[in-house]
């Protein structure tokens, strides 16, 4: 009966050998065809017909010989980086920053500018021509690029497809953004939170590899909180979970309108940062930066404003310690990097609690948010480019 699906299947059968060879590849490369038989259990010879059909499709490659040990050497193979391309984009309020890699993860090009951020129209525009300099950089067409991820400051909503809300980037909330973004770059794009992303990029690269349950928090021009938890990450129900700059804070402490939500963000970014210094009396124009600079010479008013900083951050890792229970708290972002006046004065404030997270700065620095853009792509482009062992058994099941 034609369809019928029967052990015997010769095209099922090789379906299913080469997505099992292919995974072995991805996870091990590179690998001999002795240790794939090995591992997976299926003949030298099946393992062989196997390897064939994935050399033919361009999925692997010979990557040389393997070396030592008695007897001949064997062929070694590996995923073929060039099965496909993905696209990072980390657009924030002062820059845009992208990056192109293969599908093996290996970045080959990458690029920074200031960020347009006059319009969403002139921004959008920015993104399409850094992303297609960056194909041209790495020497392909654009066509031959995968998937993309962009991430941004706002809620996007995963479901509905809409960017719910973006405060810091002017227009970048309008109706239609995700659309026109998507037109711009042609391609399949991804679009996440940026502090979900630097999360991920921290759990792929950083901190996290090892860690199931941890937040990451983001100080910089704004705040924000990435969860991770079991493993992945958590989104919410409308993908604003971790969205802690609209808690409110006390009417003891902070700027005037600090009972209304988003005044914990309004209080303890940059902006709020410079205000407390300010208040203290440090004089002449002043970033977030250089309070933090002036602090480690000493400076009265600086060091003052950064202990408030810290005493407002443990307020927020306290909250989401006692909701979430993390082993750890990552503290990134322009202000959150500054863990030696940061982190002995935060664990001094959360002494009390019944437990504590380990708190760590970002291992990725400013490039957690790229690293996480490219590594969603790369798990959207993987599934992808590695799908058609996949889709040659829905074909003999069919």
């Amino acid at each position: 009966m034609p369809g019928t699906i029967t052990a015997g299947t010769p095209s099922l059968l090789r379906a299913i050998n080469e997505r099992s060879v292919l995974e072995l590849v991805r996870r091990h490369s590179p690998i001999s065809r002795a240790y794939i038989a090995r591992e997976s259990g299926l003949s030298k010879p099946t393992v062989s017909l196997a390897l064939s059909g994935l050399l033919e499709g361009g999925l692997v490659r010979e990557v040389g010989r393997s070396r030592g040990g008695r007897g001949p050497t064997a062929v070694l193979y590996e995923v073929n980086p060039s099965a496909g391309w993905v696209v990072g984009i980390d657009v924030g309020r002062q820059w845009v920053r992208a990056a192109i890699a293969n599908i093996s993860g290996a970045i080959v090009a990458r690029r920074q500018e200031r960020a347009q951020v006059r319009s969403a129209d002139s921004l959008i525009g920015q993104i399409g021509s850094i992303a297609h300099q960056l194909a041209a950089e790495a020497g392909i067409r654009w066509n031959q690029v995968t998937a993309a991820t962009l991430g941004s400051p706002g809620v996007f909503d995963p479901e509905r497809g809409v960017m719910l809300m973006a405060p810091n980037l002017p227009g970048w909330g309008r109706q239609g953004l995700v659309e026109a973004v998507r037109r711009e770059l042609g391609t399949s794009v991804t679009f996440e939170n940026d502090v979900n992303l630097a999360a991920i990029g921290e759990g792929a690269h950083g901190h996290g590899r090892e860690v199931g349950n941890f937040v990451y928090l983001s100080v910089g021009t704004g705040v924000g909180a990435g969860l991770v938890l079991r493993g992945s990450l958590h989104r919410g129900a409308g993908g604003g979970a971790g969205e802690i700059g609209y808690l409110p804070i006390g009417h003891q402490d902070g700027p005037p309108a600090s009972r209304r939500w988003g005044a914990f963000e309004e209080a303890t970014a940059a902006a709020g940062v410079v205000r407390a210094a300010k208040g203290f009396g440090m004089k002449g124009p002043l970033t977030a930066e250089r309070v933090f600079l002036a602090a480690r010479r000493g400076d009265p008013a600086a060091t003052r404003a950064v202990a408030i900083e810290a005493t407002r951050l443990a307020t927020a890792i306290a909250t989401l310690t006692l909701v979430l229970d993390p082993e750890l708290v990552v503290l990134g972002g322009g202000i959150g990097r500054n863990g030696d006046l940061l982190i002995d004065p935060i664990e001094r404030e959360l002494r009390h609690l019944p437990f504590r997270p380990r708190l760590l700065v970002s291992a990725l620095g400013e490039d957690a948010v790229l690293q996480g853009a490219v590594a969603t792509a790369l798990e959207a482009a993987r599934d992808r480019v590695f799908a058609r062992p996949g889709r040659l058994l829905q074909e003999a099941a069919g």
